[in-house]
């Protein structure tokens, strides 16, 4: 049987070796996940943004519509990412996944991202808009290179922004929220009073929306 990942090169392909390895009788999981952790463990802050509406608007509008709003909306957004220190892992559809090295650079950049769009909404049709959700978690993930990243949080920040949060919301995980307030403490929060898979307590970040 072929191998699926030997297409695979650098630290991808050793990720996937590894857990091949603890998939075997007899491994011993706890020394491979040891292993695991040692090699790809690292702490960065999560940002999942997603489109308000998609289905809606692929249905009403077709997808030429919406492959340009995806298309204005990397125009519009990575140059503020850049801005910010992320890092662009991957774009899925109309939803990205960013990391940064501080859950504070990461919730500055969702208040401007916000802030572009905003703008830009302003002078648009309702069916033109640019409507963000955007989804943050903070923690210890594994991170292979630039190709992807694993962890509780990264699932937690990807159900915030895709399944949990509205048009314009900034929603946080409470990591996210801790770790944030230890470098910004002017940053203001809500309870959002909903668990999502990987974080019992999250926030809504009150930043501002503009009118």
């Amino acid at each position: 049987m072929n191998d699926p990942h030997e297409h695979l090169k650098g630290s991808e392909a050793r990720l996937w070796q590894l857990i091949d390895a603890r998939t075997r009788a007899g491994a011993d999981t706890k020394q491979i996940d040891s292993r695991i952790w040692d090699l790809f463990g690292e702490d960065w802050a999560i940002m999942f943004t997603d489109l308000s509406g998609f289905s809606r608007q692929v249905a009403a509008f077709g997808i030429i519509h919406f492959l340009q709003i995806i298309h204005e909306q990397k125009q519009l957004m990575l140059p503020i990412v850049a801005q910010h220190d992320g890092i662009l892992i991957k774009i899925e559809a109309d939803s990205f996944l960013i990391i940064f090295k501080r859950a504070a650079n990461a919730i500055t950049c969702a208040t401007a991202l916000q802030h572009a769009c905003q703008n830009v909404n302003k002078r648009r049709m309702p069916e033109a808009q640019i409507l963000l959700c955007v989804g943050i978690g903070a923690g210890r993930i594994l991170r292979t290179g630039d190709t992807d990243v694993y962890g509780q949080e990264v699932n937690a920040a990807s159900k915030l922004g895709e399944d949990t949060a509205k048009a314009n919301e900034i929603l946080v995980t409470s990591e996210a929220h801790a770790k944030a307030l230890l470098d910004n403490p002017d940053f203001r929060f809500s309870p959002l009073n909903q668990a999502v898979a990987g974080s019992e307590i999250n926030y809504r970040l009150d930043y501002g929306i503009l009118a």
